[in-house]
């Protein structure tokens, strides 16, 4: 990873988000990757199923391994730029798409499904992330104000908060193509969404949310393993 933090930093001011090539290197990634694997095994093994949106929520309630991922200093070191010199971390998920979960995500801010101070998520390819198989968009500057989303359209793809396809001009967005290894920084007003995965092959990712660990903040009873994970925590 060779980032300028400077010119990250007024980018993401100006945008919403960062794209950052090789923050994990690809042997690392497999092993993310492998370790998702396991834990939807596990979790399958236990409940008899998974989530049929292709997301499992928790990785790092449930595995070591992302327990240490979530602090790593290359992340840290970024957010620290971003965010803040405190830093907690909150909860993290994978997205997987494959053959069987293919459609797109629609247009959407993370901070209507969580309200509250606003927080910053990492996109962190696991596969090579291309237009064919569903790899993000988002829109700059989106992140300036909150933007009235619909309800459920019901479609059994989760995502309760959306925008209608013809609320945003997509000729404004940006495609995010990164290698594995490779994220997206972004921040919870960020618009952002998905192409649909037409490769017929597997697309995995994760993706670990934080907030400033000294901002008044909601208590969030999915966040089961959230820590502080650089400096201190607000009183």
């Amino acid at each position: 990873m060779n980032v300028d933090f400077t010119t990250l930093k007024e980018d993401f001011e100006r945008t919403g988000f960062a794209i950052v090539p090789n923050l994990f290197t690809r042997k690392e990634v497999q092993h993310l990757k492998q370790e998702c694997i396991d834990i939807l095994a596990a979790v399958k093994e236990q409940t008899g199923s998974v989530a049929g949106n292709g997301v499992l929520v928790g990785l790092a309630a449930r595995s070591a391994v992302f327990q240490n991922a979530v602090g790593d200093e290359r992340i840290l070191d970024i957010l620290e730029t971003i965010l803040a010199p405190n830093i907690e971390f909150l909860s993290d998920k994978v997205v997987f798409k494959s053959e069987s979960v293919t459609f797109a995500s629609p247009w959407h801010q993370d901070w209507h499904y969580w309200h509250g101070a606003h927080k910053y998520s990492i996109w962190v390819a696991l596969d090579d992330a291309t237009v064919d198989n569903g790899c993000l968009k988002l829109f700059p500057g989106s992140h300036k104000s909150a933007i009235v989303h619909d309800g459920d359209a019901s479609d059994g793809h989760g995502f309760g908060n959306r925008l209608r396809p013809n609320a945003v001009d997509e000729n404004l967005a940006i495609t995010a193509e990164v290698e594995a290894g490779g994220a997206v920084f972004f921040h919870d007003l960020t618009l952002h969404s998905s192409h649909p995965n037409t490769s017929g092959e597997e697309r995995w990712v994760w993706i670990p949310t934080y907030r400033d660990a000294v901002v008044e903040d909601n208590d969030y009873p999915w966040a089961v393993a959230a820590k502080v994970v650089r400096g201190e925590k607000g009183q």
